[in-house]
């Protein structure tokens, strides 16, 4: 039984449980115990949720109310109106509600459009859907149109300036011929050849007017599907400035015929007077790098001026100006027809071809400039004039600075053309024992100078460590003193101090 008596068979020890009344009652006050806690739990649970709740639709309301925005009414006021006009019209015919409401949503609307080209119908193509689409009153127009362009990252070639590209901007697609070019800080816009290869750039062509911010993408041919196709840029309409101006660099030459001091005449950079007019006080330089300025232009020849320069020119000096020239734009717009080719034939369309697909297809060649051709490097040897060192200069310089007159090879000088002495064997013997003991004085005095070197040394050490006891002797005896005035003062200042304390007194 539980709660019942037992015994542990391992130890031996009796245990005596609770009468079975005992755990009855327990049992049951437990149970009721129970039954009052999960009903407290239940009645607070419910409470919590009443309050979440009220709390919920306070916010919702709230939340609701501040949503509702002036569009959302007016979707609503259209709907009511819309719901009023289908229970007004709903028994009448189609043709009676559009003159009272309008072409409804999901009819069939027939349009006629005129000044269409007959091929447009004759040539008609269902697998070539036409999309309708309307242009506004100002984009009718046609002129100068700026837009900011970016070379596709994908696209492999770079774009040239002047050679015809295809935009799709808006309802359009046509070619056209544009200009690229970046603006400088000081607001010029300068001409570039060719477009940046990971930044934008301006372009500007002669198109249709585009409202600002529309934007575009440029293909370069559309004549066909190649298997390499990549869109060639990307951008959007800036701005539609007719006064657009676009500058070229240009650089004039010329060359000097008179020289006088710091003024030279120049001819060849410009073809008349009146060139040299307009250019007057324009800052020239030369390629070594000498400054000057264009004064006046002469008489003859034609075109040469009168010009100072900050340094005297050599008549070998190239001069040179940089200016700058406006670039006119081609007012080429040419639209994509390909809807008007014949069945089957709408992906052969072709407009103008560059000058590098021109020159394959005729198999012209580029004409290379003379210019522009590698050349063997034929260096002359400069043959310098020998030095000249005046009589008086040469006495006052050092003998080892003072020119050296050297025999040329083959000659012998007169000094050394002697006769050839042949000794006696007496004489051999004497030279030989000359030589050897001058060899063993030579040894000798070598190995004196050694032994002075060496002693020199240790002498120096020695001195070297004497004079460093000397001065720590001398910081000894400094520090001694100044610690015996330290001393002084210290006694002086107190002794001052007791008299002043004594007259205070």
């Amino acid at each position: 039984e539980l709660y019942g008596d037992f015994e542990d068979l391992e130890t031996g020890d009796m245990h005596k449980g609770k009468s079975a009344l005992n755990t009855q009652v327990e049992a049951v006050e437990e149970v009721k115990e129970e039954e009052i806690e999960s009903q407290t739990e239940e009645s607070a649970k419910k409470k919590h949720m009443d309050k979440k709740r009220k709390l919920k639709e306070m916010f919702d309301a709230e939340y609701d109310e501040g949503e509702s925005t002036y569009f959302d009414d007016l979707k609503g006021e259209m709907q009511k109106q819309a719901q009023l006009n289908r229970e007004e019209f709903e028994d009448q015919d189609d043709e009676t509600r559009v003159q009272y409401e309008g072409f409804r949503p999901g009819m069939y609307v027939r349009i006629e459009i005129e000044n269409v080209p007959c091929e447009f119908v004759l040539h008609f193509d269902p697998h070539h859907p036409v999309i309708l689409g309307g242009l506004g009153n100002s984009e009718g127009s046609v002129g100068y149109v700026q837009m900011r362009l970016k070379k596709h990252r994908w696209y492999k070639k770079i774009l040239k300036s002047r050679d015809p590209i295809i935009f799709s901007v808006g309802w359009r697609r046509f070619q056209t011929i544009p200009l690229y070019y970046i603006e400088d800080h000081n607001g010029r816009q300068r001409l570039l050849k060719y477009t940046p290869q990971h930044m934008h750039c301006g372009a500007t062509f002669w198109g249709p007017i585009t409202p600002q911010g529309t934007g575009f993408l440029a293909v370069q041919s559309v004549s066909d599907t190649m298997p390499d196709f990549r869109i060639a840029a990307t951008g959007v309409v800036l701005d539609l400035n007719k006064s657009i101006t676009i500058m070229k660099k240009l650089k004039l030459t010329g060359f000097p015929y008179k020289i006088f001091k710091n003024t030279s005449f120049i001819k060849g950079m410009f073809n008349s007077a009146l060139e040299v007019a307009k250019f007057e006080g324009a800052v020239i330089r030369t390629v070594s790098g000498i400054r000057g300025q264009i004064k006046k232009a002469l008489r003859t020849p034609e075109g040469a001026f009168r010009a100072t320069f900050e340094d005297k020119l050599l008549m070998s000096d190239i001069v040179f100006m940089r200016t700058w020239y406006p670039v006119s734009i081609p007012a080429f717009y040419n639209p994509v027809t390909s809807l008007l080719k014949p069945v089957g034939e709408k992906d052969t369309w072709s407009g103008m071809r560059t000058t590098g697909q021109l020159r394959l297809a005729h198999g012209i060649k580029l004409k290379s400039s003379k210019d522009s051709l590698y050349k063997p490097i034929m260096r002359q040897k400069k043959h310098f004039n020998s030095l000249h060192i005046p009589k008086a200069l040469q006495k006052a310089l050092p003998f080892k600075n003072k020119p050296k007159i050297h025999a040329k090879a083959g000659k012998v000088p007169k000094d050394k053309q002697r006769p050839v002495v042949i000794r006696e064997p007496h004489e051999r013997k004497i030279l030989a024992l000359l030589d050897a003991l001058s060899t063993v004085h030579s040894h000798k005095m070598k190995k004196a100078k050694e032994q002075r070197h060496l002693q020199n040394k240790e002498h120096f050490k020695v001195k070297q460590k004497e004079e460093q006891e000397k001065l720590t002797q001398q910081k000894e005896l400094r520090k001694k003193l100044f610690r015996i005035q330290g001393q002084k003062e210290r006694r002086n200042k107190k002794s001052s101090l007791k008299g002043n304390e004594e007259q205070l007194n």
